[in-house]
């Protein structure tokens, strides 16, 4: 069984302040492991497919979910998918079998009557100065509240995996700022082979 609390320090010092969102993350990607019976993804073994948006409260959920579940954006195997929620489906590659876990949405706006949240968050007080003594009981909340009362969880299901293409390691150099571009990513301007802001300036210039 993946235990969230085993990756906690991991997670803080990963995404830099505290805060209720990213344990909640790391909550979340654990019980969708654990209802699947895999192991954190040390290769592209899982997808993760969060729901967040850009520029809310709460994104730091994706950061606790990339700790616990080993989907980084470096393996290239977590997406965001713009909804502007907070759950997370997470996918074992082999099977296609899925789980999809989010926070309740009463759990959610108790938190957000908290003070780390009316007193500090909301009142434009960046994270890193908001006193441990307001926000590591919410962490502790999170981590210790049972899961029926935080969480929705789906059954398993089945989820439709991406085709997997080749891994790509062909490289050129560009003909204009010398900086080595993976080759599919590169572009032909006249007789100079260019990456694509070498290409967007050369345009340009015409």
């Amino acid at each position: 069984m993946i235990d969230p609390k085993a990756f906690l320090d991991a997670g803080l010092t990963l995404h830099g302040h505290k805060c209720p969102a990213m344990p909640q993350g790391l909550r979340a990607g654990a019980i969708a492991m654990n209802r699947l019976g895999v192991e954190r993804s040390g290769d592209k073994t899982l997808l993760a497919l969060v729901e967040l948006g850009d520029d809310h409260c709460a994104h730091c959920f994706a950061d606790g979910v990339q700790m616990i579940t080993g989907c980084t954006f470096g393996k290239g195997n977590i997406r965001k998918l713009g909804y502007g929620k907070f759950g997370v489906t997470v996918v074992d590659k082999a099977t296609g079998r899925a789980v999809r876990v989010v926070p309740r949405a009463d759990a959610q706006m108790r938190t957000k009557q908290t003070a780390f949240f009316t007193e500090y968050r909301m009142k434009g007080v960046p994270p890193t100065q908001v006193p441990d003594e307001v926000v590591t009981p919410l962490i502790e909340m999170v981590l210790d509240l049972p899961e029926e009362q935080l969480f929705k969880v789906s059954e398993v299901f089945q989820h439709e995996v991406p085709p997997k293409g080749p891994e790509i390691f062909d490289a050129i150099v560009c003909d204009r700022c010398g900086d080595m571009v993976v080759e599919t990513y590169g572009r032909v301007v006249g007789d100079r082979k260019v990456c694509i802001p070498c290409q967007k300036a050369l345009l340009a210039e015409k």
